[in-house]
């Protein structure tokens, strides 16, 4: 089992994931975070800090998206150990449907 971000992370970009993860497995792209899955040790800190429950364990339904896609970008976005402030408007992206479709960047962050 490893833990994983899914779309609900896309634009709102919250960090406080971040600052708790023992092993430092996020990724930053320009929009969104990714866990490295082969670097997460399931120690499940990061799923309660996210504030739009964008991070589940892999074991959940319908993952497979996701493992693939926290994969992919884990190998090339750079890695992101400390917090940052996250987009100014956050907050109207938490519910909005189909981000990843829609507004998915596969640019990096930095």
């Amino acid at each position: 089992m490893t833990y994983i971000v899914t779309e609900a992370c896309i634009r709102c970009k919250y960090m406080d994931c971040v600052e708790v993860c023992p092993v430092d497995c996020f990724y930053e792209g320009e929009n969104m975070l990714v866990i490295n899955p082969e670097e997460c040790i399931d120690c499940g800190v990061c799923e309660p800090e996210c504030p739009v429950e964008a991070i589940i364990a892999d074991t959940e339904m319908d993952t497979e998206k996701w493992v693939e896609i926290n994969q992919k970008y884990a190998a090339i976005w750079p890695n992101i150990t400390q917090i940052k402030t996250p987009p100014k408007d956050a907050d109207e992206w938490k519910d909005v449907p189909d981000k990843f479709k829609n507004f998915f960047s596969a640019k990096p962050g930095g």
